[in-house]
């Protein structure tokens, strides 16, 4: 039974020094000038690793595009709350969707990885948009319009969904604004639970806005 947990520990440990490598490379060189072999050299791993845990250079590259944010996703499932009061459910969302800004240099090279994507497509950010974004959107955009009392979403209730995921997003693709601006905001794990609850906070107030602007909803 050790020798198995160790095999498997062992292994986990691989596959992880080639993800890493993997981000640190494509994000600084992009898909094609980053090579496989020099990715397995800066992870200690044999070229064949990437075949046996990734099947080819696209599979290691959606990995790094990937993995490095599963554990935090900020493609938070705010459908899981439709249940709960607009408050909690607001600053659950924005809980999760901030963690992996509590990631530091990692998710430095995730971002910059995304932007390179953006600029030389490989389909894996188009990949992310139907698998992550849109179901978040939609499902915000669902909650708004029960919270609403609305029948059916309309061009505000999308704008509204847009401007309060879009709160969240600024803190991700302008991390280097923010620093050179307040850096305090990002600069614990504290800080970060900290704006999580203040953008809840805004959002609510957008939303009951909207509310008084339609004579509607069940706030």
């Amino acid at each position: 039974m050790v020798k198995n947990a160790n095999t498997e520990a062992e292994i986990n440990d691989a596959r992880s020094r080639l993800v890493r490598s993997a981000l640190r490379l494509f994000a600084e060189k992009g898909y094609e000038a980053a090579s496989t072999r020099e990715i397995c050299e800066a992870a200690g791993a044999n070229i064949s690793a990437i075949r046996y845990y990734f099947g080819d250079k696209a599979g290691l590259y959606r990995a790094a595009f990937t993995e490095p944010m599963d554990d935090s996703p900020c493609g938070s499932d705010i459908s899981a709350y439709a249940d709960l009061p607009l408050p909690e459910a607001l600053s659950r969302f924005f809980s999760e969707f901030l963690e992996p800004l509590k990631k530091g240099e990692e998710l430095g090279l995730v971002m910059k990885l995304h932007f390179r994507e953006m600029i030389e497509p490989t389909g894996a950010w188009q990949q992310e948009i139907d698998a992550e974004i849109k179901p978040q959107h939609t499902a915000l955009v669902s909650l708004l319009k029960s919270h609403l009392g609305l029948q059916r979403s309309d061009a505000d209730v999308q704008r509204l969904t847009f401007a309060i995921i879009g709160m969240a997003v600024y803190f991700y693709v302008g991390q280097d604004v923010v620093a050179a601006i307040a850096p305090q905001l990002l600069s614990t794990p504290k800080t970060v639970d900290n704006l999580a609850e203040s953008l809840a906070g805004y959002a609510l107030s957008m939303i009951e806005g909207e509310a008084q602007r339609r004579g509607t909803g069940n706030l």
